[in-house]
């Protein structure tokens, strides 16, 4: 007879015990669906990565990556491959990944929020804090700058032989034309060709010398610490992260239609990683040929190189004239490139912070680039050492770049700016890791700079 009662009529029938075969068979089938939606997350990845859908978010990344191999880097990385030969490849490694994790947030901050970092600073942070963040990044602007415009004058003096302070007037002058009387998507176009060419430049270089490939290839994976090397590896660091980058990849990522409507966002944040990804990859490959080319031009022949110039100087007699003339056509290229990427994140950060619109032909947008950009001209006019000041511009990011990373990473990981897609745990631990990292290297690069011999 069977129950009617309450409970017995609530109570759901208990499932019929499994065997031992049906419970590993269920297993079996759990791996065989994870292994399937693994794969299927493959599939559509490398279904997206050849899209001509993705063809549509490729740009941004790349505007950045001119400020990573700028003259700055071009000096650290002439100074580790001429001392220490291809021992620093590794650190380029490092420091690519590194930065594609943090252009790789600031640009999810960007396009989630629809603003750029400086104008989520002064959004959702106090005002002391605000102010603590916007007066440290203008020098690190005016450090930029100079490294920048710098860049541009060293190549016009290298391949025309006009003095340092003309250059840097003419850098400055075509940097002003290009921003203001030119579209965006113009200029991006424009600093992507001068990315190619730079890349292209400095591949026929690679060919020109004959680096020792099969003795560099492990050098890019296995860390090692010669006699010495530690500010200079640092220092190669410090170039390659920059302040300015973080806050002009959240801008820039905002050139792209990013409507969630009804769209798959995991598939629009891909795109955007994989923009991220490739143009950083384009940034390692040409710091890396820096190297590889310093270390089998100046190392195998003993040389240390102390300049820029001096650099460009030694190719000839070593490697011929062409190779000269590729490494001055690529450092002016680098120089005016680099000098307008560096300008419109001048301009963005002034105006982010200012709270005002960021229109190319308002007043405060022209004189914001003016004013960033007029102590490194006077400085250059005054006859600086060169090669000193591109190293000092270093150090000055190297202070300031903690406190980009700090703002960036708790704005990130807050619901109400970033909603459902704020970074998750795994992520901030990796985020904090990273900057623990570049952070205690910038300390310990500082405390090299100013007391080189210790206590």
């Amino acid at each position: 007879m069977i129950s009617t009662s309450p409970a017995a009529r609530n109570r759901r029938p208990s499932p019929p015990a499994r065997s031992y075969g049906n419970r590993v068979e269920s297993g079996r089938t759990r791996r065989r669906r994870r292994t399937s939606r693994r794969s299927g997350l493959k599939r559509s990845f490398l279904s997206d990565l050849f899209s001509r859908e993705l063809l549509r978010y490729l740009g941004p990344g790349f505007i950045v990556t001119i400020g990573f191999i700028d003259p700055g880097n071009w000096a650290t990385n002439m100074a580790g491959g001429s001392q220490f030969g291809y021992a620093l490849l590794w650190v380029i490694s490092l420091s690519t990944v590194m930065l594609i994790f943090l252009q790789h947030v600031a640009a999810r901050l960007g396009i989630v929020t629809g603003a750029s970092l400086a104008a989520n600073v002064r959004r959702h942070f106090s005002r002391p804090l605000v102010l603590l963040f916007g007066a440290t990044i203008v020098p690190a602007l005016i450090a930029t700058s100079l490294a920048e415009i710098l860049g541009g004058a060293l190549g016009f003096q290298i391949l025309f032989h006009l003095p340092l302070a003309a250059g840097a007037l003419l850098t400055l002058a075509l940097v002003w034309v290009a921003i203001v009387g030119q579209r965006y998507d113009r200029l991006e176009r424009l600093i992507i060709a001068f990315l190619a060419f730079i890349a292209g430049a400095y591949i026929v270089e690679i060919f020109i010398v004959h680096p020792d490939m099969a003795a560099a290839a492990p050098r890019w994976i296995v860390p090692t610490f010669p006699a010495g090397s530690i500010v200079v590896a640092m220092g190669m660091l410090g170039a390659i992260v920059m302040p300015h980058n973080i806050y002009l990849h959240s801008n820039t990522i905002q050139s792209r239609e990013w409507d969630f409507a009804g769209v798959d966002q995991t598939r629009l944040m891909r795109f955007e990683l994989v923009d991220t990804s490739l143009s950083m990859a384009m940034g390692w490959l040409v710091n890396s040929a820096m190297i590889l080319v310093a270390a089998a031009v100046f190392f195998t022949h003993g040389i240390t190189v102390t300049s820029i110039a001096q650099a460009s100087a030694t190719l000839r007699p070593l490697v011929g004239p062409a190779a000269q003339l590729l490494f001055g056509l690529a450092l002016l290229v680098a120089g005016l490139a680099s000098s307008i990427t560096s300008s419109l994140a001048t301009a963005n950060v002034i105006t982010g912070y200012l709270g005002r619109p960021e229109d190319p032909h308002s007043r405060l947008y022209r004189l914001g680039i003016i004013v960033m950009a007029a102590p490194a001209v006077a400085l250059i006019a005054a006859g600086l050492n060169a090669y000193r000041a591109l190293i000092l511009s270093q150090v000055v990011l190297s202070l300031q770049l903690p406190l980009t990373i700090v703002p960036l990473l708790l704005l990130s990981r807050r619901r109400d700016v970033m909603g459902d897609l704020r970074a998750g745990r795994a992520s901030m631990v990796c985020g904090w890791a990273v900057a623990a990292i570049i952070i205690g290297l910038n300390v310990f690069l500082l405390y090299q700079t100013f007391l080189p011999k210790g206590l």
